[in-house]
């Protein structure tokens, strides 16, 4: 008997530029973890063809940093030790890694907090410590999956006003994945709106609003234009 598989995914085509910010939003289960996973290589045997700077996925040997909805930080690891992994990885020993990490502690917001373990801190701490270990992987790729899904309304505000900042220091190319209309727009150059399971492209959105971002726009009529068209889509 052959195997039965689950069709997720149905002539998905998604293109990210060098330093530009893209979300995905779609129905619950369509696929969008899924997508991230194929780009990662956790997910393999999938039909259609992957490139990064125009060389197939298979032959790209760098690493590509992912930050999950939960920040997955270790409880029995400081801070600090918690952000070093990547650099470990690298083969960097673990006092030099502590060095370079301690010159972008302020820049997160984690100055004199890289000696308390994660359940000392409040939820937006954690994640500032998620995403500054997900940028110190080699990588000029970002994907984050609903990184600010579990947090209250104030500090979702707060903490998409710092991940921009944060992009344009590092110049990263960042795929995103929010359940959130206004999210996606505050953020994104583009959004790409999928179907239900098994997921196509279903619209693609240029979000025209100049850099950087102010939370102006969240009440003008463009904003409000675009917020109408993308729920319609879904």
């Amino acid at each position: 008997m052959d195997e039965e598989y689950l069709k997720v995914l149905d002539d998905i085509n998604i293109e990210v530029s060098e330093g530009e910010f893209i979300s995905i939003i779609g129905p619950s289960g369509c696929g969008k973890s899924t997508i991230f996973h194929i780009l990662t290589k956790l997910v393999d045997g999938y039909e259609g063809e992957v490139e990064i700077d125009g060389m197939p996925l298979s032959d790209y040997e760098k690493r590509i940093g992912y930050m999950h909805q939960k920040d997955l930080l270790m409880p029995w690891r400081t801070v600090i030790d918690n952000v070093i992994i990547p650099l470990e990885i690298q083969g960097e020993k673990k006092s030099k890694a502590r060095e370079k990490v301690k010159e972008l502690l302020p820049v997160f917001g984690l100055d004199g907090f890289e000696n308390v373990y994660p359940n000392e801190l409040s939820g937006g701490m954690r994640q500032r410590a998620a995403l500054l270990r997900t940028v110190l992987v080699d990588s000029d790729i970002m994907l984050l999956d609903e990184p600010f899904g579990a947090l209250d309304a104030i500090n979702r505000t707060a903490m998409q006003n710092w991940l921009l900042d944060i992009w344009s220091k590092f110049e990263r190319s960042v795929m995103f994945i929010t359940h959130d209309i206004e999210e996606a727009i505050f953020l994104s150059d583009r959004v790409y709106v999928l179907t239900q399971r098994p997921a196509r492209v279903l619209q693609e959105i240029k979000i025209d609003f100049e850099r950087p971002r102010t939370k102006e726009i969240l009440i003008s009529q463009k904003f409000l234009e675009y917020k109408k068209i993308l729920m319609n889509s879904l």
